[in-house]
């Protein structure tokens, strides 16, 4: 089966999982940025900065979507096998 697999082709969740991947980064370097202040003893941030820290969680929730659609194509093709 591997030699049947091209290293180029996308399975249907690959783009949600790398979409997942991006939001939970942007979301934990806000989480970075918001918190920093606590610590150096500044103004904290505005509430909106505190929002922008939920996107690590629609990140997380995104990726997680991408794998499970990659499972269920992935148990399709081993139906359609047999």
């Amino acid at each position: 089966m591997r030699d049947k697999t091209q290293t180029n082709s996308a399975a249907p969740g690959d783009r949600l999982v790398r979409a997942g991947a991006v939001v939970f980064f942007i979301g934990a370097l806000a989480t970075l940025v918001t918190v920093a202040p606590l610590f150096l003893g500044t103004t904290p941030f505005p509430t909106y900065m505190f929002g922008l820290s939920m996107l690590m969680a629609v990140g997380f929730l995104v990726a997680g979507a991408g794998v499970l659609r990659s499972v269920a194509a992935g148990r399709r093709q081993a139906r359609a096998g047999r």
